[in-house]
């Protein structure tokens, strides 16, 4: 044998020894779980992935949104018509805890205070608006909002409307009391049908209950996909990625225990410490964690396959968070994504995943109402696990070629 040839049977037999020795209890669905659970808690990256950034995304996500409810927007008065009347508007402007607000001379001042963003919006009292008040005209004041701030805007619009509506349902009430009607009977009569408006699901209409409990299953589904990718992409490079169908059975059930655990965490008490609303179908909402959870560990398994090194999945994954979420339905219309882009959505599992997970836990959906979200769910498993296998085929043969090379 030739010198060169004992070098390459010499190197082939050091990298052989390099290698883990794979028992049939690592082949297997129960060794494969435990050794995962014991390489996630080994590895500090994955472990501050997988536990630790969702938790600290449960005390700290939620808090720019803790006020829920804007109060005392900046707006602007014009009064043309300086009368008693128009002052009472401006008192019960000014007294609405949804306004704060500051008089103009004129409107065009008002509106360079609206484009430098000093105020959200502004009234106009035009003048004689009293006289025609009195006269028994139809009258009318000018609100103007910042149609770029939805929430800001509405509060413009619904103080001073509350306000202008309060004042005429006052000298409504005079004009009625005037003709000979009784007090009682004139306040009730200045609104035939009695309006009371209670928000259905989100009662304090705030913006964080809104859109904390969507984004939860997306931080659920990002963290999982990194941790996994990262794990698998660790085992990639010591060549420890390669195991039986039962083994990665193992592996995505070790994952999705953990990711389970944080779900709950979610639905337990991070949601119930900001007072979102949970909880209105617990059973249904557990059902689709042991479902969306695997999925997602199942997607990550084949990503570190597809990724092979451990910085890459952070790398690409980071920055895929925002288009996910946005292509996923909830916070813009599916029907007015590219027609390309309402087909790649269903890849991913936040499409079906965020709207099941707020109907079950926020609005109390019955798991039927939801079961094309269930499917869904259930399709892309499917498709990510024959995905798994044919990676774990290819890589296999890979390395079973790499093997035959060096050793000749």
């Amino acid at each position: 044998m030739s010198p060169s040839s004992k070098n390459k049977l010499s190197e082939a037999k050091l990298l052989e020894n390099q290698l883990p020795e794979y028992t049939p209890a690592s082949q297997n669905f129960l060794g494969s779980f435990s050794q995962t659970l014991k390489d996630i808690f080994v590895d500090k990256g994955v472990l501050l992935m997988l536990i630790i950034a969702p938790i600290i995304y449960g005390f700290f996500y939620p808090w720019p949104y803790s006020t829920e409810v804007v109060n005392h927007v900046p707006v602007g008065i014009i009064d043309n018509d300086n009368s008693n009347l128009s002052r009472t508007v401006i008192r019960y402007a000014s007294a609405s805890p949804q306004l704060d607000t500051q008089h103009f001379i004129n409107e065009e001042s008002a509106k360079e205070a609206v484009w430098s963003d000093e105020i959200a919006g502004y009234m106009i009292i035009p003048s004689g608006l009293e006289q025609q008040v009195l006269s028994g005209k139809a009258a009318n004041v000018i609100v103007l909002g910042n149609g770029g701030y939805f929430i800001l805007n509405k509060n413009v619009q619904m103080g001073f409307l509350q306000a202008v509506s309060t004042v005429s349902a006052g000298i409504e009430v005079k004009k009625n009391v005037a003709q000979g009607a009784y007090l009682p009977a004139a306040a009730n009569n200045t609104q035939a049908v009695p309006l009371k408006i209670i928000p259905l699901y989100n009662q304090t209409e705030g913006y964080g209950a809104y859109v904390v409990p969507a984004v939860s299953i997306l931080i659920l589904q990002q963290t999982l996909l990194m941790a996994t990718a990262m794990l698998i992409g660790t085992w990639y490079e010591q060549r420890r990625h390669a195991t039986s169908v039962r083994g990665w059975l193992g592996r995505i059930m070790a994952l999705s225990l953990i990711s389970f655990i944080m779900g709950c965490f979610y639905y337990g008490w991070a949601f119930e410490l900001h007072h979102y609303p949970r909880g209105e179908n617990l059973r249904g909402s557990l059902l689709f964690l042991l479902l969306f959870c695997p999925t997602v560990a199942t997607l990550g398994c084949v990503l570190g396959l597809w990724f092979r090194q451990r910085e890459r999945s952070m790398q690409v994954l980071i920055f895929s968070s925002l288009p996910v979420f946005f292509i996923s339905g909830y916070p813009w219309p599916a029907s007015q994504l590219p027609e390309v882009l309402q087909l790649v959505r269903w890849l991913v599992p936040t499409t079906p995943a965020i709207n099941t997970s707020v109907q079950l836990n926020q609005m109390g959906a019955s798991v039927a109402q939801v079961a094309t979200g269930f499917y869904a769910l259930a399709g892309l498993w499917l498709f990510y696990f024959v995905l798994l296998m044919l990676f774990r085929w290819r890589t296999q043969a890979s390395n079973i070629t790499i093997e035959n090379k060096t050793i000749l």
